[in-house]
């Protein structure tokens, strides 16, 4: 999935501007992956064989499998989120563990890897890691017992508390000390307090909430029906709905990327037997819809470079063998291909 794609290029434009406005400190040299993009390959079920690819923007070289290369032991999960919060980054494996590595070398910092069911994704706050999980599954695949997993260091370690919340909860997204859930399956955000651990309290929403985005100055949610796709804003200061918007794209399968005005593009699949999937674009501000933005067929993941203002589109393959990556430009037009990993799914642009 990967969120905040763009507070990584605020975060690195502030250091060059202190670095460059002070004499006493020596510029420090940035680490391999700390510039480029890291492609987040999802793995094959039973193979679990996910990994993380790095992509050099100045030379175009691509470099696979860089946990294992800079570990010594391969990543072994079926990789679900990529999460960066200052020098760390979480890869959140859906096979039940968290990897924590050193964002500038890959070298590993710690873990989690007990009493975690799926994990789906990570956010840090007030010193915590808050882990979202589906639970375990029921017989019937159903997640009754779907939690919020907290860990009390960022560097990993143990569960200390689950927080039920609805089932299958995924994105989430910090406002101060409290955290938003996107509760996917029955249609909840469920605001929790970082500091006491607890719920604080419940927003209803329609459709499946999938993901959490901020646009001009706003927290904005994701949230998919069979026939529509509906955008909300929030007041943070008393977490009340602040605008509901929607927006007639059919089968859309909840990967989206935005760009920093504020422009969406969303994966739609026909589903069996056709699979026809597509990329509909909308701008979130003005309302100009075009549902036939790209079209094609295997398309797994969705991303936005802010920088060069591409579009970056992952083909899954089938999972037969490697997946790969299509760049377009905002007129959807092809400019670059490569071949990476196995179900590539999300990217993080540094």
């Amino acid at each position: 999935m990967t969120k905040n794609l763009f507070k990584p290029f605020l975060i690195s434009f502030l250091a060059v501007s202190l670095f460059a406005c002070s004499e006493s400190e020596p510029e420090r040299p940035l680490g391999e992956y700390e510039q480029g993009i890291l492609i987040m390959n999802e793995g094959a079920f039973g193979a679990n064989d996910g990994e993380v690819f790095h992509l050099n923007t100045n030379t175009d070289e691509l470099k696979s499998n860089i946990f294992e290369l800079e570990n010594g032991r391969p990543f072994a999960g079926l990789l679900q989120d990529m999460i960066l919060e200052e020098d760390r980054l979480y890869l959140v494996a859906n096979t039940g563990k968290v990897e924590i590595v050193d964002a500038r070398d890959f070298k590993s910092i710690g873990s989690v890897t007990e009493n975690l069911d799926v994990p789906r994704s990570l956010v840090a706050n007030s010193g915590k890691l808050f882990i979202s999980d589906y639970g375990p599954y029921e017989s019937d695949f159903s997640t009754p017992n779907s939690y919020i997993a907290v860990v009390q260091s960022l560097d990993g370690g143990t569960v200390s508390k689950k927080i039920p919340v609805s089932r299958k909860p995924e994105d989430m997204i910090n406002a101060g000390r409290y955290i938003l859930v996107a509760g996917s399956e029955e249609g909840k955000v469920e605001v929790i307090d970082a500091q006491t651990e607890e719920i604080f309290k419940t927003i209803d929403v329609e459709g499946r909430p999938m993901m959490f985005f901020e646009a001009n100055g706003l927290v904005y949610l994701y949230s998919i029906a069979s026939e529509e796709v509906i955008f909300y804003s929030f007041h943070l200061d008393n977490f009340t709905l602040r605008t509901t918007n929607y927006y007639p794209i059919v089968n859309a399968t909840g990967k989206i990327a935005i760009s920093p005005e504020g422009v969406a593009y969303m994966l739609t699949s026909s589903g069996w037997p056709d699979y026809q999937d597509g990329v509909a674009k909308i701008a979130l501000f003005d309302s100009e819809i075009d549902l036939d933005w790209h079209n094609g067929s295997g398309f797994y993941g969705i991303s936005y470079d802010p920088l060069l203002r591409e579009i970056y589109l992952t083909n899954s393959n089938g999972f037969q063998g490697n997946g790969t990556v299509t760049v377009l430009d905002e007129q959807a037009i092809e400019r670059r291909t490569y071949e990476v990993g196995r179900g590539p799914s999300g990217f993080l642009f540094r």
